[in-house]
């Protein structure tokens, strides 16, 4: 069925208020172009959430909640998991290609260059106390990284957006890493460049000064496809609140700040910490059926973690290679019988097969999986969130970078609709002339 070109609105009691044009992208529905209705018809739009309006044009993800269809720049999310590394989906979600050979290896290069944060930088995590969350440090030392690089900060220059995309790609899971040990107590430990992004990351978080460290490849793999499955999602609120800062013309740095406090957030970015809460909460398989039923019950606060989605309708796509990716490291590890992981299984496993879940498509996400992952990786539930950031980080970017070159881009003003007090007079006070 073909689009319109155009829609009609009118009221059942007057003529035509106004005529708008539709849009239609490469796939997807169309798109009604409302910029022109208070100059034709004197109204706005009223849509809490945004969840109706498209804010902007991009060519970077695209996503089919209906059919659990997620694509970076055409490409399915399962091949790319399966046959490339973050790396190259981090080149491939900036440039809008697939590196070549000659490509990726300067890109990684680069990023390898920029791996080392400034050695001031290091006095900032000094001002936090050692038990503040690490998300509340990322805010400030990512932001912080605008005062160390002033040469790479005019956002009209190509050359400056993509130096400040190669250094906050390079710089993040430095600083990840770095709230990790300073929340533990733990000495830093300084990227090395014969490692890869993955493994020199791990190695920050999990190696001590006291002996070598040997990246397990399987571990190492099961992260990379965790960046890879985190790396974007279209204009989700983190990633449009990257893009609403930088309408502004704020610095890159203090855009992907804001992106970061804003997938802070419980219902954004921590899902995959509250799967782990919820399932200590849970403690043992014998309870599971407890939890169900408080599920399934309206008036009941409790809510299954790490189950359904806000935009998928049917599988999480990132979910399946989630779960294969679990399955291998459990494996990897011996951690098949470890109580939490077993409640975990067993979790999946009655929902999976619960009509009420089924009917109303609640099956496992990202979330469920990857909280378990990381848990079995030995990173700390407080810093799920952390790495979620760093994997998105070229999600922002990437859109940020997309936004400031659309010569359609102007400074971000949601309208509102009213329902204050109409006009009024200040009271005549006594002894007070007004």
């Amino acid at each position: 069925m073909s689009k319109p070109s155009t829609i009609v609105l009118s009221t059942p009691e007057s003529e035509p208020l106004c005529t708008l044009p539709v849009l239609s992208g490469t796939i997807g529905p169309g798109v009604l172009d409302v910029q022109s209705l208070y100059k034709q018809a004197g109204m706005f739009t009223y849509d809490p959430g945004f969840t109706s309006t498209a804010s902007c044009r991009s060519s970077i993800t695209y996503i089919d909640g209906e059919a659990g269809i997620l694509l970076y720049r055409g490409y399915p999310i399962e091949q790319l998991a399966m046959q490339c590394s973050f790396l190259e989906v981090c080149y491939l979600l900036l440039r809008g290609e697939l590196p070549n050979f000659d490509q990726l290896k300067e890109f990684e290069r680069n990023i390898t260059m920029h791996t080392m944060v400034h050695d001031q930088l290091t006095n900032f995590f000094k001002g936090f106390r050692r038990d503040a969350h690490p998300m509340a440090i990322m805010v400030g030392v990512v932001g912080a990284l605008s005062a160390f690089y002033h040469d790479a900060l005019d956002i009209r220059s190509k050359c400056d957006r993509e130096m400040s995309a190669i250094r906050l790609l390079a710089k993040v899971p430095t600083i990840v890493a770095m709230c990790h040990k300073y929340s533990a107590g733990s000495p830093f430990m300084y990227p090395q460049n014969k490692l890869s992004y993955v493994e020199n990351f791990m190695r920050m978080m999990l190696a001590t000064p006291c002996e070598e460290y040997e990246p397990n490849p399987v571990l190492v793999r099961a992260l990379d496809r965790i960046l890879i499955l985190h790396a974007d999602h279209e204009q989700n609120a983190s990633t449009s609140t990257v893009r609403l800062a930088g309408s502004s013309g704020a610095n890159p740095f203090a855009c992907i700040t804001a992106g970061i406090a804003c997938l802070w957030g419980a219902a954004h970015g921590g899902a995959n910490e509250a799967v782990l809460h919820m399932l200590e909460e849970i403690g043992d398989t014998s309870r599971i059926g407890i939890y169900i039923n408080k599920a399934k019950d309206k008036d009941d606060p409790f809510r299954l973690m790490g189950f359904g989605h806000r935009v998928y309708k049917n599988h999480d796509p990132r979910a399946k290679l989630m779960r294969e990716t679990c399955y291998e490291v459990l494996g990897e590890l011996g951690l098949q019988d470890d109580p939490l992981f077993k409640l975990a299984l067993e979790l999946e496993r009655i929902a999976l097969e619960d009509e009420y879940f089924i009917e109303k498509k609640l099956y496992p996400n990202v979330d469920f999986y990857s909280g378990i992952v990381l848990h079995a990786l030995g990173i700390p539930s407080k810093m799920f969130t952390a790495i979620f950031a760093m994997g998105r980080t070229v999600g922002w970017i990437s859109h940020w970078d997309e936004m400031i070159a659309d010569p359609e881009q102007k400074i971000g003003r949601p309208r509102q609709l009213y329902t204050g007090a109409t006009r009024r007079d200040v009271p005549a006070r006594h002894g007070r002339t007004v």
